[in-house]
């Protein structure tokens, strides 16, 4: 008999949906980290390893050397603050962001996700 598992596996555009609805703030876990290429990326909830970044803020360049920020700073900023070009909107995609765990263990506490291991499917 072949041996499997069952996972929860969630869409990364779901993900995202849910961020942005959350919080109302440009969330896209793809284009993070140099862009993340097609692929599953597992995670628990909650994490209890989460580490939070240190800057509270990073020069505004898209696809600049300093990515991520601490998560009180990700929610500081307000909608009114956002560019609505391509090019500009790319920086709060790519470069100004919070770390996911952070981030997963804060919807976790709203009660948005359930404990548990799930895979985040990336596919573009």
């Amino acid at each position: 008999m072949l041996k499997y598992k069952t996972q929860r596996v969630v869409r990364c555009s779901d993900f995202d949906k849910l961020v942005r609805e959350t919080y109302g703030k440009i969330y896209c876990f793809q284009q993070q980290e140099g862009c993340r290429d097609r692929g599953q990326y597992g995670f628990a909830v909650p994490d209890k390893w989460a580490d939070d970044f240190e800057n509270d803020e990073i020069p505004i360049q898209v696809n600049g050397e300093e990515m991520g920020v601490s998560f009180k700073s990700w929610l500081a900023v307000n909608d009114n603050f956002y560019s609505n070009t391509f090019h500009e909107r790319l920086f709060w995609e790519r470069n100004f962001y919070p770390s996911f765990e952070v981030l997963v263990n804060d919807l976790y506490e709203k009660g948005l996700i359930e404990a548990g291991d799930y895979v985040l499917d990336v596919d573009w």
